[in-house]
């Protein structure tokens, strides 16, 4: 497993560091515009759709991403989208976590089928306006998100239920605990601050997430940085209650030893969004 682990990571950086730092955001984002579409086969699948529909699936993904390539999105602010998509995942999120594993398939399927596509379209646009705004704000939201998991996975196993009595949501991730979370906010705090320093003092030319949070003060910055990692553990925990309803471990075994390409992106699909929607706000 760990074998099979390590070839896999080291083949998608193969992929995707060139295509990061080729000069023209494209090749990014015609990378993730493929793993997005391999995440809307995997949604069809968890969702009950066979084959040839989760193909479809994969291709209405291609098509509206390319649709809003093509109108020009990918240079527009669009405050607006990134509003609508936020409250979305805050409100909705919030909704399936209180439902639980069992509320799911209460969900109309073609509701389901419908928002997931959605969720992901709206990732992949936010993350290829990222790549617009420059490598070190994509950087500075993508390593948010693995700061928060690998923060909250040390943080959970040298201080899981000594605090608490309680684990976080056992009956959808029996592994995470409160301390965990507070761990990953700890852990993203603390990639701000030193985010927003190093910007300071190198003077970044582009600059980083955390930075533009900061211009409107330390408050912010402490705010968003809390609110973006609690909002990566969301995004987790809905992946998490989906495969459990489906009665499935991995969303696919598109990459072996690390499961499929949603779980790999679970924690990214809201976050994503709402660092744009925040950045707004912050340059407003």
């Amino acid at each position: 497993m760990l074998k099979q682990r390590v070839i896999t990571a080291l083949v998608l950086l193969a992929i995707l560091l060139p295509a990061l730092f080729y000069p023209s955001p494209a090749a990014f984002a015609a990378v993730a515009l493929v793993l997005m579409a391999a995440g809307a086969w995997e949604w069809g699948r968890l969702n009950g759709l066979g084959g040839s529909a989760s193909l479809g699936l994969g291709a209405l993904c291609v098509a509206l991403c390319g649709a809003a390539w093509a109108v020009g999105w990918l240079q527009q602010p669009l405050p607006w989208l990134w509003a609508i998509g936020g409250a979305a995942w805050v409100l909705g999120g919030a909704l399936l976590l209180r439902g639980g594993v069992e509320g799911w398939p209460r969900v109309p399927r073609l509701l389901r089928v419908v928002g997931g596509v959605l969720a992901l379209w709206l990732a992949w646009l936010a993350v290829a306006q990222a790549r617009v705004a420059g490598i070190n704000y994509l950087l500075s939201v993508l390593t948010l998100v693995w700061m928060a998991d690998i923060a909250a996975y040390f943080a959970g196993r040298a201080f899981g239920l000594k605090f608490t009595r309680n684990k976080l949501a056992p009956a959808i991730s029996p592994g995470k605990s409160w301390e965990g979370v507070w761990g990953g906010m700890l852990g993203v705090l603390l990639l701000a601050v030193c985010w927003t320093l190093a910007d300071t003092h190198w003077q970044a030319a582009v600059p980083s997430f955390y930075s533009l949070l900061a211009r409107r003060g330390w408050w912010l910055l402490v705010l968003g940085a809390v609110f973006m990692a609690a909002m990566s553990v969301l995004g987790d925990l809905v992946e998490s209650l989906i495969k459990r309803s489906a009665g499935v471990k991995d969303s696919s075994g598109l990459l072996p030893g690390h499961g499929g390409v949603l779980d790999r992106i679970d924690a990214l699909l809201p976050t994503l969004p709402l660092a744009l929607m925040l950045s707004h706000y912050a340059s407003a």
